[in-house]
């Protein structure tokens, strides 16, 4: 499952890199060591949040329990057996100046039955500094969007950034 979700990893780096009009590869020196972090997830809930990564690739049981916001509402993703939930993270968003949304979800837990699920969560190569991207901010008249991270702001910096 590990080779396959490494697999699946690499196309999305490669469809989101294509997306946001990027050098080919551009993505992949994000993280040149490959460095996956592998998690089981846990049977309880998890609170609202957004993951600090790229892309973090879901499988889920047929319980569920996942929720994305939108528009302020929670919204079920229903599971679909054989199928990979795609979420982007804080990485992308910054990179893209908020062109990709960071999405905001959570895990209810069911009272009747236990859920499970493996997150796949495609990281940041050790201390890469992550800021927008001028493809994002020069040339359209735009100021970076991006106010850095919670906590790991940096007051050196003209544009905020973090460090992955």
């Amino acid at each position: 499952m590990f080779i396959h979700l490494r697999q699946t990893g690499e196309v999305i780096e490669k469809i989101v890199n294509d997306c946001l009009g990027l050098p080919p590869g551009f993505l992949k020196q994000y993280n040149q060591d490959r460095s996956w972090d592998f998690m089981v997830a846990l049977l309880l809930g998890i609170t609202e949040h957004e993951d600090g990564n790229c892309i973090t690739l879901v499988v889920q049981d047929e319980i569920g329990g996942l929720e994305v916001k939108k528009d302020g509402n929670w919204i079920p993703v229903v599971p679909c057996p054989g199928t990979i939930v795609v979420n982007l993270g804080d990485v992308i968003q910054v990179l893209s100046n908020k062109k990709f949304k960071s999405a905001t979800h959570r895990v209810v837990r069911s009272r009747e039955r236990s859920r499970h699920s493996f997150a796949f969560f495609y990281t940041v190569e050790g201390e890469k500094w992550v800021e927008p991207l001028p493809e994002f901010t020069r040339g359209i008249g735009e100021y970076s969007f991006v106010q850095g991270l919670p906590g790991i702001e940096d007051e050196e910096q003209e544009s905020s950034t973090f460090q992955a």
